[in-house]
């Protein structure tokens, strides 16, 4: 028969299974959306047609893919990609670099000895939104941070504007980064010598070369940002800010700190070298 009507034999077959499968009525195809709901919601709209239809096949709802696709479409579940990875490093530019003078130095036993820095990415629905920081390593305490929708020099150059603003480093501070163009500006190299700072680069594509600020990074989006869905570039600001501002740097503990949080830390070793001078006073002659 199927070669008298020119008719594949496994199309023939397809269309027999698809008549033979149940369809489901108006009760049952409501019951379907409502779990195609929950589904959704508890797998965090990861889920695509595939997958979908083989957990609703598990609750008893015999449906195929293109139904299940005709229904996530119909009710506008949409899934949720992960993420495109956007690289914030450019180091194939001309532009002078600094020698690695930091040399993963990352214990430092005093503040305003050596600060790192670098910037990373947060996604909104308006865009990109751009996050550099200034980390001193004395105490892993962020300094200085500047956001913005554009990665330009200036970004960089904000953020160790305003550690300097808030620490008061001395000429002879070693500022540490990766290569990229940023920090290679000439704007940002006429700040460092204006202020007499020592620059210092990661050798190429050498992440642990800076690794205290990518750990940074690392905690940030793993215990915030991961877990948004930041509609505007201010919505993500604020809640940087008050990440910074109110946990990361006055509560949360570190354990390269031994349990302290950065604020804490140097307050305690504030009070510790104020208890030290008293006592030589004492004892002078």
């Amino acid at each position: 028969m199927c070669r008298l009507l020119g008719v594949k034999r496994n199309g023939f077959y397809r269309y027999l299974n698809a008549q033979q499968q149940p369809k489901p009525d108006n009760d049952k195809r409501e019951e379907i959306i409502e779990w195609m709901v929950k589904i959704a919601e508890s797998s965090d709209y990861s889920y695509g047609s595939r997958r979908m239809k083989k957990a609703l096949n598990a609750l008893g709802y015999p449906v195929g893919r293109r139904y299940t696709r005709r229904l996530m479409k119909e009710v506008n579940i949409q899934v949720r990609y992960k993420k495109k990875y956007k690289v914030t490093t450019n180091s194939n530019h001309k532009q002078p670099i600094f020698d690695n003078v930091l040399k993963r130095q990352f214990d430092v036993t005093a503040p305003n000895l050596a600060y790192v820095q670098d910037i990373t990415y947060i996604w909104t629905q308006e865009g990109w939104l751009y996050l550099a920081v200034v980390i001193d390593l004395y105490s892993r305490r962020v300094v200085g941070w500047s956001m913005g929708s554009r990665m330009k020099a200036k970004l960089v150059c904000d953020a160790l504007t305003m550690a300097i603003w808030q620490r008061r480093p001395k000429a002879g501070l070693i500022v540490h980064s990766d290569r990229g163009s940023q920090y290679a500006s000439k704007q940002y190299r006429q700040q460092l010598k204006a202020n007499k700072f020592i620059g210092s680069m990661s050798r190429k594509g050498d992440c642990w070369d800076n690794a205290v600020v990518e750990s940074f990074f690392g905690t940030l989006k793993q215990e915030l940002v991961h877990w948004k869905h930041y509609q505007t570039r201010h919505e993500a600001q604020q809640d940087i800010l008050r990440y910074i501002t109110t946990f990361y740097n006055p509560v949360r503990l570190h354990s390269f700190l031994n349990y302290k949080s950065p604020n804490q830390y140097e307050s305690d070793n504030n009070q510790l070298k104020k208890r030290c001078c008293l006592t030589g006073l004492v004892n002078l002659p």
